[in-house]
């Protein structure tokens, strides 16, 4: 088979130990990613499969009608398939295996750096200190702060907990069984929506993104922060209305953000209005981006090959595509 690897930043599917299980494959790999439908499709010719990492790149309708006819797999990192036309790819014969997942343990992590490097003031002072200068900040403890988790869940739950180990007073909110096993972790629900908001100094949103949570932190929930709170994001930008976030904070409210996802990426040149805020943190969606993660996650793609090479299709997201076989 030739595999086309997409979106793959740092070159990361061939330093994996499971690519070792591939040889005898064919392999084409992009670091860059493409958004037109038509170059994205040209680009893949004579290609058999398509290694999709995450939700990187979107495949909807327009991109599958354009994938040539010999492309018969998407092997996707991790169970979740919203970002791609199942419906177009049955229509096309095209099997999704979609399977595996990394642990929330590097998002977590990678919550806290954005919440120290910005109530520290880190990319300022590093900045300061290569140009010559020495402490021109002072900074913002944790401790006894108001830390509001959005949706305890895998990873909520992981922030909440190091939230509580630095001394601060942890709020949760979300739905009812989100906000059951708060409770149930010894964590405080905040009385009402608005009292999240208005209360936290901190909050960071946790949510996955589909039609339920698209836009669900809306200009008014924002407008209910304190000047001196900040938000963090290192979910999916489109929890958040769009546009709301870039306002809020033109308003001081909050009066920091720091955010790791955006509404499309790659986001290259600076080419997004909140990278030249300067009451904003940008980095760029690295939140399960570990050389630990990569190797559970390409793990499960490599097996999901070889069972597609073996006739045996393993894991499949569009099991109606099955009986056109």
């Amino acid at each position: 088979m030739k595999i086309a690897v997409i979106d793959d930043y740092q070159d990361a599917f061939r330093k994996t130990q499971c690519f070792a299980k591939l040889k005898g494959h064919e392999f084409v790999v992009y670091n860059d990613s493409e958004k037109d439908p038509v170059k994205f499709g040209k680009r893949l010719e004579g290609c058999d499969a398509l290694v999709l990492t995450q939700q990187r790149s979107f495949l909807p309708r327009a991109v599958i009608e354009n994938l040539p006819a010999s492309i018969k797999l998407l092997a996707q990192t991790g169970p979740r398939v919203p970002h791609i036309d199942a419906a177009a790819c049955t229509e096309r014969g095209i099997v999704i295996s979609a399977s595996g997942g990394g642990n929330s343990s590097p998002t977590v992590e990678l919550t806290w750096a954005l919440i120290l490097a910005s109530v520290r003031n880190l990319p300022t002072e590093v900045n300061n200190m290569q140009a010559g200068r020495w402490q021109t900040t002072a900074g913002i403890g944790l401790q006894g702060k108001t830390l509001g988790v959005y949706a305890y869940g895998k990873i909520g739950s992981g922030v909440a907990k190091v939230g509580k180990a630095f001394g601060m007073k942890v709020v949760c909110w979300g739905r009812d069984g989100s906000t059951a096993k708060a409770r149930a972790d010894g964590f405080e629900v905040a009385a009402s929506r608005a009292a999240f908001f208005a209360e936290s100094d901190i909050v960071t949103i946790h949510l996955p993104l589909n039609k339920d949570t698209r836009g669900l932190i809306t200009a008014a929930d924002l407008a209910l922060m304190k000047s001196t709170a900040r938000i963090v994001n290192s979910s999916r930008a489109p929890l958040i209305a769009e546009g709301a976030l870039a306002d809020a904070l033109k308003k001081g409210r909050p009066g920091f953000a720091a955010i790791d996802v955006y509404e499309s990426e790659p986001v290259l040149n600076r080419e997004h209005p909140l990278i030249s805020m300067p009451n904003v943190l940008c980095t760029p969606h690295l939140g399960y981006v570990t050389w630990e993660t990569y190797e559970l996650y390409y793990s499960a793609v490599v097996d999901n090959i070889l069972a597609y090479a073996a006739g045996a299709p393993a894991n499949v997201a569009n099991p109606e595509v099955l009986q056109k076989k």
